[in-house]
């Protein structure tokens, strides 16, 4: 078994060691009446987007996400927090030392004593969901979990649900399939975006992600036997049928957006395995962009 496929597995188990925290995270999360700003790079800012939708339909204040590589407008934000797992992503250390005085920075990290956690002024430390891969699974997964707990979301049985999910075979077949989509709606389309990084980074094949009614103007064209429709969360069963006209297969949730998530992991590294390809090596790519 891949580093990758372990970590994948684990998730069950470091959800719950997570929910431990709930009350720290609360503390630095919600943050009720405040405006926030929560910034990441590639699958940190899908995280963020994620993020951000619910916290603002929690009713804790307006929420925006960006990239940390792009600037963005600044709003008056009564904070900016930053996601990373390594806390050395070039990008979102300047991000941080660029926050006016006075506001704010919270560090949501894997690495203890990592440069953005000198940056701020409170830290979410998640050592124990950190991961050998440069592709990341657990380590946002938890993330969200445990934010969703701080934020008033029920997840209480979320883990026992993976790891029962988890231990099943994946609910496609891979036979004649090169091409995968993932829609989402709400704070699951940044979990859309996170599965289609996930093919991309470990099986370099085509994959795609769009708002989930979105999908039917224009993105559908491409559909066809080859393509597999994942939607997270909600569904339209008006779009089903017209996805299912194409020949694609569709695959709906059964379980929390996060198992699915979950799923997708998995299936990213199957398509890796069928090419040939180490999960664990993906093309191009390091755990933490560096710029010197």
């Amino acid at each position: 078994m891949t580093i990758t496929a372990r970590e994948i597995a684990s998730q069950p188990t470091i959800w719950r060691e997570a929910l431990g925290l709930v009350d720290t995270a609360r503390e630095l999360l919600t943050r009720k009446g405040e405006n926030v700003l929560v910034i990441g790079c590639g699958t940190s800012a899908f995280v963020a987007e994620s993020f951000a939708v619910l916290r603002e339909q929690a009713g804790f204040g307006r929420t925006d996400a960006a990239y940390a590589s792009e600037p963005w407008s600044w709003r008056d934000y009564d904070a900016v927090i930053a996601l990373t797992r390594s806390g050395t992503t070039t990008e979102v250390v300047e991000a941080l030392r660029a926050v006016p005085e006075g506001v704010t920075r919270i560090a949501v990290t894997g690495v203890s004593g990592s440069p953005v956690t000198e940056l701020a002024e409170a830290t979410l430390g998640l050592d124990f969901a950190d991961e050998q891969s440069v592709v990341q699974t657990r380590f946002p997964t938890t993330f969200l979990l445990l934010a969703r707990a701080a934020l008033g979301y029920d997840v209480d049985a979320v883990p026992d649900e993976a790891a029962r999910i988890l231990a099943e075979p994946l609910p496609v077949e891979l036979d004649g399939k090169d091409h995968f989509v993932y829609l989402g709606t709400g704070w699951t389309y940044g979990l859309a975006q996170e599965a289609a990084l996930k093919i991309r980074e470990a099986a370099q094949a085509w994959s795609e992600s769009y708002p989930l009614l979105d999908y039917r103007h224009g993105p559908l064209a491409v559909a066809g036997p080859s393509s597999i429709v994942w939607m997270f969360g909600a569904t339209d069963e008006g779009l089903i049928e017209q996805i299912r006209s194409t020949g694609a297969h569709v695959v709906t949730s059964v379980s929390d957006p996060l198992i699915e998530l979950a799923q997708a992991q998995r299936l990213a590294v199957a398509v890796a395995e069928s090419r040939g390809l180490n999960p664990d090596s993906p093309r191009n790519l390091t755990r933490s962009i560096v710029l010197s």
